[in-house]
C-alpha cells in the first residue's frame, strides 16, 4: 500500500482497520482473518453476532479482535465493529467472513484511499472473476435493482450492493450511518452518493463461500426479510436525503 502524510508531514503507513461481522462461520474464518491480515491490514475486528459454534475461538486463534454483539441485525455489527476500530485508522474495510471476498483485493481497495484519488471504494461482486455459484440469482437481481435505483436517483454508477469497499474513516463518521440490518449496505451507498463524496468501484468477482449456508441467499425466509429491508432503506433515505445541488 502506498504511504500517507501525518501532520508534521512524516511519511507512515496507513492504519487500516478490517471489519468483518460474523455469524456461525467457524469452517471460514480463520482463512478469512489469515488472508486479510496478509494485506498489510493494520488489525482484524471479527464482530460475532452469538455463534453456537467455534466462530470466536478460530476468529482469535488466527489473530483477530474478536466482540460479541448478542443483538442480531447486520448494522448493529457493522456500527459495533466500526466503535471498535482504532481511532487512529486512516482507512475502514468491510467484507464477509465466509470466504467469498477475495482478501488479496483489498489493497487495491485501499490505495485510491490514500493516494487522494477516492473517500470510498466499492468491490463489485458482479464485476471481474465470479465462481460458478458464488452468487445467487435473488443477489444478482438485487444488484441490478439497485443499480438503476442509484443511478436514476443520484446519478451514481456503483453496479452491486456488496459488502466488500473501503472508505476513510473520518469521512465514515460524518456520514450519520443509522441502518441496523441489511440496509446498511445500501445506506452507505446512498449516503456516500448524496454527498458527492470521490468514489470509486473496482472489479473483484467473487467466490464460493468456504462453508456453511448463506444467512440471506441460503434461506427462502431470511431473502425475503433482507429484500424487505433493502426495499424500505432505500424508500426511506430517498426521502430524507437530498444531493447538495437539491437543497
Amino acid at each position: 500500500m502506498s504511504e500517507v502524510t501525518n501532520e508534521i508531514g512524516a511519511r507512515r503507513h496507513p492504519v487500516v482497520s478490517a471489519v468483518i461481522p460474523c455469524l456461525d462461520e467457524e469452517t471460514a474464518i480463520g482463512q478469512v482473518v489469515t488472508a486479510v491480515l496478509a494485506q498489510n491490514v493494520s488489525e482484524v475486528v471479527v464482530v460475532d453476532g452469538g455463534s453456537q459454534d467455534r466462530t470466536t475461538e478460530r476468529a482469535e486463534a488466527a489473530g483477530a479482535r474478536v466482540i460479541v454483539e448478542p443483538r442480531r441485525g447486520y448494522g448493529r455489527a457493522i456500527q459495533a465493529g466500526i466503535a471498535e476500530a482504532r481511532e487512529d485508522a486512516d482507512v475502514v474495510v468491510f467484507l464477509d467472513g465466509d470466504g467469498s471476498d477475495p482478501a488479496e483485493f483489498i489493497p487495491d481497495l485501499v490505495s485510491p484511499i490514500v493516494a487522494g484519488q477516492a473517500v470510498f471504494v466499492l468491490g463489485s461482486r458482479v464485476r471481474g472473476s465470479r465462481e460458478p455459484g458464488s452468487l445467487a440469482p435473488q443477489q444478482l437481481f438485487a444488484a441490478y435493482v439497485g443499480r438503476i435505483l442509484l443511478r436514476l436517483v443520484y446519478g451514481a454508477s456503483f453496479t452491486d450492493l456488496s459488502p466488500f469497499r473501503a472508505i476513510r474513516r473520518d469521512e465514515l463518521m460524518h456520514l450519520g450511518m443509522k441502518e441496523e440490518t441489511y440496509g446498511w449496505n445500501l445506506e452507505m451507498l446512498m449516503r456516500v452518493a448524496a454527498a458527492r463524496l470521490p468514489a470509486l468501484e473496482i472489479a473483484v468477482g467473487q467466490r464460493r463461500r468456504i462453508g456453511g449456508v448463506s444467512k440471506v441467499s441460503g434461506n427462502l425466509i431470511a431473502g425475503i426479510k433482507a429484500a424487505w429491508s433493502i426495499s424500505t432503506t432505500f424508500v426511506r433515505l430517498a426521502l430524507e436525503l437530498r444531493t447538495p445541488r437539491e437543497r
